[in-house]
């Protein structure tokens, strides 16, 4: 595990693209930590690394966001769950997430612990807290796992 701290929502990015910078098609990145830690951030960062230019957003009442980057030069979709507003897991399962954590783009989902179970055994995980007012700790956690390809 890497731990790294953060003092501006630059840094955080900027470590999101250090972390994005060499993730794999099928990569499975949960992210994990309290309101305001930063998750947000950190996912703008992943796409930046990802070759996506537009904006992103939290998909806090649409539950998904599909971004359109590159890796290597070849389109790339990058998913974007947040599962903040969901109760329970049917209602992720009801919107056929399978394709979506199985699949051939880069999965991010925001507030992953609310469904652990329906996590892809390859998944890295990321912990985003608040450390302080203007301070947030990261960790990271890579499984070898996801190199399979």
């Amino acid at each position: 595990m890497t731990e790294k701290f953060s003092r501006s929502s630059d840094e955080t990015r900027e470590f999101a693209r250090q972390f994005g910078a060499s993730l794999p098609r099928g990569s499975f990145i949960a992210i994990t930590g309290t309101l305001g830690a930063g998750k947000t951030e950190f996912v703008r960062g992943l796409c930046e690394a990802l070759n996506f230019t537009g904006t992103v957003t939290s998909p806090t009442f649409s539950i998904l966001n599909i971004y359109h980057g590159s890796l290597h030069g070849a389109p790339l979709d990058i998913n974007h769950f947040d599962l903040y507003r969901l109760n329970t897991a049917s209602d992720l399962q009801s919107i056929g997430y399978e394709d979506y954590f199985y699949g051939d783009g880069v999965t991010i989902v925001e507030w992953a612990e609310k469904f652990p179970e329906l996590l892809p055994q390859h998944a890295m995980h990321v912990h985003l807290e608040i450390a302080g007012e203007h301070e947030r700790r990261i960790e990271f956690e890579r499984y070898s796992m996801l190199l399979r390809r």
